[in-house]
């Protein structure tokens, strides 16, 4: 064996030995990391925009339907309130892009992964109070108030359950499961 081919063959090669490896799995340098942590952000990003647009879009139909008139003074000002909670998610969901512009090329990928990390968990629960609000503000109209209350709180249980609960169980699982075949 030749000592030329025990030397790295690239400059990347010596980056990743010389830079510290926070997942061995993946064999990526910090720098790959945050890269491939912001694009996964980014797609999280597109369908909850996708989610935002559709909800603001329907609630912004509303005012020109025939019914919008029946409403009572309380739904009108419900509805003023998901109006502004759906500009709300889109400013929150447009945010990482703007952040991004703005520290594009000064080589804080990590502080942008950070930032952008609490603005989609921020967009994620404006979106669920929002689903929740257009759902307990469409049983209001047809049904009833105290209907609309009930399904409105069933459905924040069951948002709650799949976007807290559920991820915490499976990270739970996974741990003792990683725990498990390290103690073998």
């Amino acid at each position: 064996m030749n000592q030329e081919s025990s030397a790295p063959d690239t400059d990347r090669d010596t980056e990743r030995k010389d830079t510290e490896r926070e997942d061995a799995e993946r064999d990526e340098t910090r720098a790959e990391r945050e890269d491939r942590k912001y694009a996964d952000l980014l797609q999280e990003l597109r369908v909850i925009q996708t989610s935002a647009q559709l909800t603001a879009g329907f609630l912004l139909t509303l005012p020109f339907q025939q019914r919008f008139s029946d409403l009572t003074t309380g739904q009108e000002r419900f509805y003023l309130v998901l109006v502004a909670l759906a500009a709300l998610v889109t400013a929150v969901v447009l945010s990482p892009v703007a952040t991004h512009r703005q520290l594009s090329g000064r080589k804080v990928k990590g502080v942008l992964v950070k930032a952008a990390h609490t603005f989609v968990s921020i967009a994620i629960v404006l979106l669920a109070l929002l689903a929740t609000g257009i759902v307990v503000f469409i049983f209001d109209v047809i049904v009833d108030l105290t209907t609309s209350l009930v399904v409105g709180a069933g459905l924040l249980a069951l948002l709650t359950v799949l976007m807290l609960v559920l991820p915490r169980v499976l990270l739970a699982r996974y741990d003792r499961a990683d725990a498990d075949q390290a103690a073998r």
